[in-house]
């Protein structure tokens, strides 16, 4: 299964797109001073592939935009379609003392983290 891991902070972003079958990290970056002058993503493919793009990224939606959008393309990108990330997980810290392993996002699980904010 492909698997986007997300790590999202109030500025950056970091990322995995991991290949669970193989054990393989098929890309991985980060995206840093979200909402600031000077945000950059930076971008590693498996093959050692590497880039970084400056951008006005103003807020985690435009991140994940431009995360997606170098994930897509054709010169540094490791998928053809969106459909290709078959799953995302996402790192939560703030499940009090309810959640101690990882769990399967429901209606129950968000309502329990909104009553932790």
């Amino acid at each position: 299964m492909k698997t986007l891991v997300l790590n999202c902070g109030s500025s950056s972003i970091k990322y995995q797109f991991i290949d669970t079958e193989t054990k393989t990290a098929l890309a991985k970056g980060a995206v840093e001073r979200i909402g600031m002058t000077g945000a950059v993503l930076s971008h590693t493919r498996y093959d050692g592939d590497k880039i970084k793009i400056a951008g006005e990224i103003l807020d985690h939606t435009m991140a994940i935009e431009y995360v997606l959008g170098v994930m897509l393309s054709k010169n540094h990108g490791v998928i053809d379609d969106k459909e290709d990330i078959e799953a995302v997980g996402h790192r939560v810290v703030h499940g009090g003392e309810t959640f101690s392993d990882s769990v399967l996002i429901t209606e129950e699980v968000v309502k329990v983290l909104q009553d932790n904010i």
